[in-house]
């Protein structure tokens, strides 16, 4: 893998068993990324500096997860032109709707892009930086057509299986 492409970054480390679905989809079309802990409010100089300094370290796409009141993304999203993907965390007792708003609802200017709720949405955060870095990277466009490619076929085996199951 190399250079790390990719910075993935949590409230806490107990957002980490959701966010590794991110690095695992990462993984998946060998794209090197980096995971660290920074937190919008219990350390808001460390975050805008991580931002800020993001860009001069290679990084080309931020992934950014936490949960309740979920600023992480957009603080981040003010301090870089980077691509930021915000993951909510569901944490709380509103099973992470909080975290989803939070991240979601960002004024004009500063757009977070928003995945689901979990672990669904981390790894749907490590395809969709696998397609912003597939724009200018050959082979992982290569490697997110047979992704496609895959499901596809997916779709097509459950239709026999169900299929031939009815005809039982």
């Amino acid at each position: 893998m190399g250079k790390h492409l990719v910075s993935i970054v949590m409230g806490s480390d107990s957002d980490l068993e959701i966010m590794r679905e991110a690095g695992k989809a990462l993984e998946d079309f060998g794209i090197a990324y980096e995971m660290d802990v920074t937190s919008a409010h219990r350390s808001p100089d460390r975050t805008a500096d991580f931002a800020r300094k993001a860009a001069g370290r290679g990084i080309r796409v931020i992934i950014a997860g936490a949960g309740g009141a979920a600023h992480l993304a957009g603080v981040i999203a003010a301090h870089t032109i980077l691509p930021v993907i915000g993951v909510p965390i569901p944490s709380t007792c509103l099973q992470g709707m909080d975290s989803l708003l939070a991240t979601v609802q960002m004024p004009a200017g500063i757009p977070v892009a928003t995945v689901a709720i979990g672990k669904p949405g981390a790894t749907n955060a490590g395809i969709l930086a696998a397609q912003i870095i597939g724009l200018a990277d050959s082979g992982v466009a290569k490697k997110l057509k047979a992704h496609k490619e895959k499901l596809a076929e997916g779709v097509v085996e459950k239709s026999k299986k169900l299929q031939k199951s009815l005809r039982g």
